[in-house]
């Protein structure tokens, strides 16, 4: 029965196909030539170019390993020619000469007829030094009997007004006259005056600022001289130095000042004799007038540190 239904079933196209494979594996088709041809050619392309032994070198290595078997030679750096060589020459001439005029302008800087150099390049706070190779015209005289101390308060009265404690110079003893004066920033200047010789002698002392509050202009350089700090005290060095500016022509010097009220400010122009200018613990400025002699300036100087 099952013959006779398989015979009444129509022909499936899988059948056909199942049909058409078993005929290609029968030995004996005219399908077999072509079949031993392709097979032939497929194990021809599998054993194609072989890949040669790395032994684990990198492509990079491979390369270099390559070139070196062959003898390529690596690349050198041709001579520079004259115009190259010419550039390399005046870039290193200009660098030189460039330095030298750095050099140059250092020296013009630090030269007195060129100078205007503030008192922050001595070390002193609060006073500004120009140079003025012609005296300015109107120069008022030099007092006869010596720099005028202002209008007296007492020493504890002075304190109070300046905010610190005013020094005395201990080879000065006492002073005759104190006196206080307004200064930019809300500052003070304390003046001690004495009288020796006939002749007054003033000390200021006021704390240093960035602005300056004294102007001198000079002729000449400042003379510099060492100060000791002697025994020490009040947490400085006992045995240190310190250096002072030595003026010893006269010369115009200027205060800025606040005016009476407070509201204005007041410039006043005098001529001041040989002045010695120096600083202690690096916060106080101090300006000695009245004294001709830089030794005796030196030791009233040294009396305050």
């Amino acid at each position: 029965m099952s013959d006779a239904r398989d015979a009444d079933e129509p022909e499936r196209p899988e059948d056909g196909r199942r049909a058409r494979l078993r005929a290609e594996d029968e030995p004996g088709r005219p399908e077999d030539g072509q079949r031993a041809r392709l097979r032939a050619e497929l194990m021809a392309l599998g054993g194609g170019p072989g890949v040669p032994e790395t032994d684990g070198a990198t492509m990079a290595e491979r390369v270099m390993a390559q070139i070196v078997a062959e003898g390529v030679p690596a690349p050198v750096r041709e001579p520079a020619g004259c115009l190259e060589r010419i550039r390399v020459w005046s870039r290193r001439r200009l660098r030189v000469l460039a330095a030298a005029c750095s050099g140059l302008l250092v020296v013009l800087v630090l030269t007195p007829p060129v100078r205007a150099a503030v008192v922050e390049w001595f070390g002193f706070g609060g006073v500004e030094v120009r140079w003025a190779p012609e005296p300015p015209e109107g120069l008022p005289g030099r007092e006869a009997e010596g720099p005028a101390c202002g209008a007296p308060v007492s020493m504890p009265e002075a304190a109070r007004r300046a905010g610190f404690r005013p020094v005395v110079p201990g080879v000065l003893g006492p002073p005759d006259t104190v006196a206080v004066t307004g200064l930019p920033e809300g500052r003070s200047m304390v003046t001690l005056c004495w009288r020796e010789d006939g002749r007054a002698i003033r000390l200021d002392a006021f704390t240093a600022g960035l602005d300056p509050y004294v102007t001198k202009q000079v002729r000449t350089e400042p003379q510099w001289l060492e100060l000791e700090q002697g025994d020490g005290g009040e947490g400085r060095t006992a045995g240190s130095t310190s250096a002072a500016a030595w003026f010893a022509e006269p010369h115009l010097l200027e205060f800025m000042m606040i005016g009476e009220h407070g509201d204005r400010w007041v410039r006043t122009e005098r001529t001041s004799g040989p002045t010695l200018l120096w600083m202690r613990d690096g916060r106080m400025t101090f300006r000695l007038e009245g004294v001709d002699s830089p030794a005796r300036a030196r030791e009233i100087a040294e009396s305050t540190l």
